[in-house]
């Protein structure tokens, strides 16, 4: 049995852990990372958004990850709902804003291995391949307890050992968990025509289904259907399943082919009562899950990390413990407000595809109206979209490194 001392301990090496991890050790904090890596490949990809590509590109990751990556500069909406209210194609386009790409498209798997080579090349970060199985807190610090029967002992605690977090169980941090009835198909696809840089999401009676690009003739998909037709189409071998997209997608891409690993997700969310507990934060899917909509769930996991590593430098400047009740309630305030919009966007919208009436409807094709004729609007909803315009983390604002 060993005892390690750290100023920081991350519990879990996903790809919110991993940047968590190289925020604090990149600003000379004594840090480990305990967990171990998993990068199976499922078919689910996740669109970087510019904030997140600003705060990989100051954590040093960027340049290995853009490589496997693929612009997103058109969003573009299709209401295939059947609706008497459908408006038509609405584009929205990074330029307008003047950014060059609202962001890029990557696999979770790619994005996850190469934060994981940058936290080996990463000075003051030590990482530990085995599971937290305690948690205890007293006057000098918090302990972690491993399979191993080692012990950790570290001034914080960063949780992000995902959506069923036992850090968050050990801490007693209540949450509420729901579902809707509903699972989504992921997969990666090839493609014979050019899908020049567009997201095209169609907006269906059973869900979005949307594509997203990926290097060359390639894009990802996720299909949020109902959850019987998730299972039917799970089932079904790739060339039927490749034709299924192709009809869905009303051969937008052309001919289209099975190109890599595909999954099945359950279309669940999950909302923590609080981020935090005595030297203990929560982050990622420790503290919100999210339905694969939207491209929100990493993207705000990521903002956690950013978020906590703000507090934690101010807290120590105002000359506060790492992980005191006045730093970690600085990190709550930084994040309750955003989680929460994101929450409720997310939610209302694939809740009024589901409904199927007519008011809903009317509203949802008005709005939809709105932002594609109404310039001022659809550029504040963009910018907002893309990154909130109050309370940015310093590393999402192109700010160096501490």
């Amino acid at each position: 049995m060993t005892e390690s001392t750290y100023n920081i301990a991350v519990v879990g090496a996903g790809a919110v852990g991993l940047s968590a991890a190289l925020a604090f050790a990149r600003d000379g904090f004594r840090t480990v990372l305990v967990g171990g890596l998993d990068a199976r490949r499922d078919g689910r990809t996740v669109a970087l958004l510019n904030g997140s590509v600003r705060f990989l590109e100051a954590l040093g990751a960027w340049p290995i990850i853009v490589r496997e990556s693929a612009p997103l500069e058109t969003m573009r909406i299709v209401d295939d709902t059947g609706s008497l209210f459908r408006p038509p194609p609405a584009s929205f386009r990074a330029g307008e804003i003047g950014l060059d790409a609202f962001g890029w498209n990557v696999e979770n798997a790619t994005l996850v291995e190469k934060l994981a080579e940058a936290a080996r090349a990463c000075e003051n970060l030590t990482q530990v391949q085995d599971f937290a199985t305690g948690f205890e807190v007293d006057g000098t610090g918090a302990t972690l307890t491993l399979a191993d029967g080692g012990t950790i002992k570290a001034s914080l605690v960063v949780a992000a050992d995902g959506r069923n977090s036992k850090l968050r169980q050990i801490a007693g941090i209540g949450n509420e968990t729901w579902s809707y009835p509903q699972s989504a198909v992921t997969v990666i696809l090839a493609h014979d025509r050019d899908h020049r840089e567009t997201s095209t999401e169609f907006h269906t009676r059973h869900g979005p289904f949307t594509l997203v690009p990926l290097p060359g003739r390639r894009s990802s998909l996720v299909w949020v259907t109902s959850k019987a037709e998730a299972e039917r189409l799970s089932q079904l071998d790739d060339s039927a399943l490749a034709l299924a997209i192709e009809r869905q997608a009303q051969s937008h891409l052309g001919a289209m082919r099975i190109d890599g690993p595909r999954g099945l997700v359950p279309m669940t969310g999950l909302s923590v009562n609080r981020y935090w507990s005595a030297r203990l934060a929560l982050v990622g899917e420790a503290a919100h899950v999210f339905p694969p909509i939207g491209a929100q769930g990493l993207n705000l996991g990521f903002r956690d990390a950013a978020s906590l590593r703000d507090a934690v430098l101010d807290g120590q400047k105002a000359g506060w413990d790492l992980g005191s009740e006045e730093t970690l309630s600085r990190y709550q305030r930084g994040r309750d407000l955003d989680v929460r919009l994101r929450t409720a966007a997310v939610d209302g919208l694939n809740r009024t595809l589901l409904t199927g009436m007519m008011p809903t409807d009317f509203l949802r094709g008005a709005g939809l109206l709105a932002l594609s004729n109404i310039g001022p609007l659809r550029r504040i909803v963009m910018r907002e979209g893309v990154l909130p315009q109050v309370g940015t983390p310093r590393l999402m604002q192109g700010a160096s490194p501490a």
